[in-house]
């Protein structure tokens, strides 16, 4: 299947969400009915304060994934430095997992880093998310252990960084 990945179209963004909460909660990584859902569903407010890239199939336009994709400092940056980029809410629809959706997205976010003259990528993702794990330290991230937080009480993130 040939992946095309784009920013995402205001049409989209109504997808775009269902797609990440699907993912999110569907996974087990964020309840249903908890605050962040909604943060998810937006995806339209997420294009507009950050970048939605999506993941499309090329030959008929289906949503199979997006990342919310932001330069550190700015509003959805969390853990990045001005200096770095930083992904957010990587989702792949359920039924376009094990496609490298995931991968074509985050190489998207690489590239865009690169092409900002940005000198690397950081990112918070849970203990929980293996699969996104394999996926970033294929990519080349590693571990940065040292950046590691916490944004609300019982919730511990892990950062993952890539140098230029």
């Amino acid at each position: 299947m040939d992946i095309v990945i784009r920013p995402a179209r205001p049409e989209e963004y109504e997808e775009a969400g269902r797609i990440t909460v699907e993912a999110f909660v569907g996974d087990g990584f964020t309840a249903a009915d908890g605050d962040y859902v909604h943060r998810l569903r937006d995806a339209g407010r997420r294009a507009v304060e950050a970048e939605l890239l999506v993941a499309a199939d090329a030959a008929d336009g289906t949503l199979l994934g997006c990342v919310t994709f932001a330069v550190g400092g700015t509003t959805w940056a969390d853990i990045a430095t001005p200096e770095e980029g930083e992904i957010r809410m990587l989702a792949t629809a359920a039924a376009a997992r094990g496609r490298g959706v995931g991968e074509a997205l985050v190489r998207a976010a690489l590239a865009r880093s690169r092409e900002l003259g940005l000198a690397g990528m950081a990112f918070s993702t849970q203990p929980e998310m293996r699969t996104a794990h394999r996926i970033y330290e294929r990519v080349g991230f590693e571990r940065a252990p040292e950046r590691d937080w916490s944004p609300v009480p019982g919730i511990d993130l892990m950062v993952y960084r890539i140098a230029f």
